[in-house]
């Protein structure tokens, strides 16, 4: 599968943003779908996960301000994030993973950059 992120761009603090990704096939055929993030000089850390019964789970930095969602018909999922705060910078990566016998295999889209400024 091919995953095709949007949406990033360049916020004031307080602000919002909606991320986009497309895949190139059902996405609800997954195991999961995730968005991750990687601030400069750390590491890529999950955000939030919508399985495809609709099941989402966040990271506890994000609670309560990023919402993830999808449309399985335009093969798409969402992250509606609203009061952007400067620690929220980071490139934002759209995650899915597919179940194999014995292991999870990782598809990754391309990234798409996220600035909050004070």
């Amino acid at each position: 599968v091919q995953l095709q992120a949007s949406g990033g761009g360049s916020v004031q603090s307080g602000g919002s943003l909606r991320l986009s990704c497309t895949g190139s096939q059902r996405l609800s055929a997954f195991n999961a779908m995730n968005w991750y993030r990687q601030a400069p000089g750390t590491q890529r850390t999950l955000v939030a996960t919508i399985t495809p019964y609709g099941h989402t789970n966040y990271a506890d930095s994000v609670k309560g301000r990023f919402t993830i969602s999808s449309d399985n018909a335009k093969n798409t999922i969402y992250l509606q994030m609203n009061n952007l705060k400067p620690e929220d910078t980071a490139v934002y990566y759209c995650n899915v993973e597919e179940a194999l016998i014995n292991s999870v295999l990782d598809h990754w889209g391309q990234g798409t950059q996220v600035t909050v400024s004070s």
